[in-house]
């Protein structure tokens, strides 16, 4: 067998989500991977996916990543987007030919870091309804109480703190309360962030539930994943990293600070 081709150097890796939240998972693609060239796409446009239908966001993200990774050629792409993951996930890696690593509810590492048997899990409405979500509980956590939550108004807080804008504390309470408000609700010590824009609001969330929860998200495994799918290729920076946005407007110049802070020193509109 002939081993595959090397990739170009400047092929970039290119990640997708429909807001800044997969900043959080770039963050950890950084820490293992600080040489590589990456280009970042907001799908603005669609924003927020959390309250579209299954059939909307599987068409919108197949389209737009087949016509992105025609255009701009990357090596790997990984969708930052938990909704998005659980729900194109399958379609896309049927019609695009470059490796695909998608972003999924932490509840295996969760249900190993619970000792009170009770995780919350964060999510958008349309993540927690999700068939795939049901089969991870069964896998991984048949014998926890898994409580979810969806919280859109999360989502909007974190697009807004990256803004520089002032956020109502009130949102993080919200979230907080719903889950304790359920049956067993009051024991959660493990809450599962199921959306990637929800680290970015990790502390904010940590203050609204009280000292003896801990957090997790799934960026770790997605960064140690793309670590192992690229390993030993090559990597050249060929220009300064790329933001891209599917709608232009003053809230994406506003996020000019915060994509610099991540190395995404280009911004353009798709």
């Amino acid at each position: 067998m002939t081993p595959a081709p090397s990739p170009d150097p400047a092929a970039p890796l290119l990640l997708f989500d429909s807001g800044v939240g997969g900043l959080s998972v770039l963050a950890k693609v950084r820490a293992v991977l600080p040489q590589a060239p990456v280009i970042y796409v907001a799908d603005n446009a669609g924003l927020p996916y959390g309250d579209k239908t299954e059939a909307q966001i599987a068409a919108r993200v197949s389209g737009l990543l087949g016509r992105l990774t025609e255009r701009l050629r990357p090596r790997l792409v990984c969708i930052a987007c938990n909704t998005a993951s659980t729900i194109a996930l399958a379609a896309v890696r049927e019609v695009l030919e470059v490796p695909i690593v998608g972003t999924v509810p932490a509840i295996k590492p969760a249900a190993a870091m619970t000792r009170t048997g009770v995780i919350g899990l964060l999510g958008t409405a349309a993540t927690i309804r999700q068939a795939y979500v049901d089969k991870l509980e069964a896998e991984f956590a048949h014998d926890k109480l898994l409580l979810r939550h969806g919280a859109p108004e999360l989502v909007a807080a974190a697009e807004a703190k990256l803004r520089g804008e002032t956020v109502d504390e009130a949102i993080y309470h919200r979230a907080a309360q719903a889950l304790r408000d359920m049956p067993g609700g009051e024991r959660i010590d493990t809450v599962v962030l199921a959306c990637t824009h929800f680290p970015l609001v990790r502390d904010e969330l940590g203050l609204a539930f009280g000292p003896g929860v801990q957090f997790i998200d799934g960026s770790d495994g997605i960064a140690r994943r793309i670590a192992y799918l690229t390993e030993g290729q090559p990597w050249q920076r060929a220009r300064p990293d790329l933001a891209m946005f599917t709608r232009g407007g003053a809230d994406v110049d506003m996020l000019g600070p915060a994509l610099a802070a991540q190395g995404l020193d280009r911004v353009e509109i798709f």
